[in-house]
Order: C-alpha cells, then sequence, then structure tokens
C-alpha cells in the first residue's frame, strides 16, 4: 500500500498511534490490526474500515441541462433500507430532502441552483446509517 500508507507515531510514547491511508480506496476495506509492543507489554486493536464512495455520471463539472447521475454506495453488509440525498443550499424547513430505495439520484435537467453541496445518507437494516458529501459543479 506504499506510499499512501503512514503511521503516525509522533504521540506513540502517550499511548496513541494511528495509520493513514491517503487516499482511500475500495480495496483497503476490511479488518485492520495495530499492536504496539512496549518492553513485555503488547496492546493490540482491531478496527473495520468500510468505504463510502459518491460517483457521478458524466463527470464533474456538468454542462447544465444534461442528465445527471449521483450514486452512493458503501461496502457496509447489512441491507439497504433508504438513501437520502440532502443538499446544501436548501437548509431548515424548506430543504430539498429526497428519499428512495435506490442509491442513484437523477438529475434530469441540471441548472445552477443544482450546484454546491450534496450529502447521500444510507439507512442500513442494522440501524446503521452512514454518509459522504460530494460537492456537484455546474457549468451554465
Amino acid at each position: 500500500m506504499k506510499p499512501r500508507v503512514s503511521l503516525q507515531d509522533s504521540s506513540l510514547r502517550n499511548g496513541n498511534f494511528s495509520l493513514r491511508i491517503a487516499p482511500v480506496r475500495s480495496e483497503d476495506v476490511g479488518l485492520y490490526e495495530a499492536q504496539v509492543k512496549y518492553r513485555t507489554e503488547v496492546h493490540s486493536c482491531h478496527v473495520e474500515l468500510g468505504v463510502i464512495t459518491v460517483t457521478l455520471s458524466p463527470p464533474s463539472p456538468v454542462i447544465g441541462n444534461e442528465l445527471v447521475l449521483m450514486s452512493c454506495n458503501s461496502s457496509h453488509q447489512a441491507s439497504l433500507v433508504e438513501t437520502c440525498w440532502f443538499h446544501s443550499k436548501h437548509l431548515g424547513p424548506t430543504s430539498r430532502t429526497l428519499c428512495s430505495s435506490s442509491t442513484t439520484l437523477s438529475i434530469l435537467h441540471p441548472a445552477m441552483s443544482h450546484a454546491g453541496s450534496w450529502r447521500c445518507q444510507l439507512r442500513y437494516s442494522d440501524k446503521e446509517i452512514i454518509s459522504a458529501t460530494f460537492n456537484l459543479r455546474i457549468l451554465g
């Protein structure tokens, strides 16, 4: 995984250790184990890494009035119950929220009002809620 992986060992003396993966890829999903040995002691922890991706078709920036498909997918293993999309330009009681069982959002005639930050939220049968944000750029 080199050069995408680095060990953040600056605070090891305080008992803190972390692994940095940048950029994270879908194939990085899985169980990770960390072990720290100090004299005769061994401390370990396990972390399950999941990945959520937002894809855009066609790729950003989008040309106005061209069909846009935004998909949100996760490596989570439970059954997907609902996908909700939130648009940042519309907050509060008039917020633009779109929920369905599909992971894909279709914008038939994108306009400049569709530009900005979109958040997809995936709700699973095991009560897990996972979300990701995507910045949609639209050329007028």
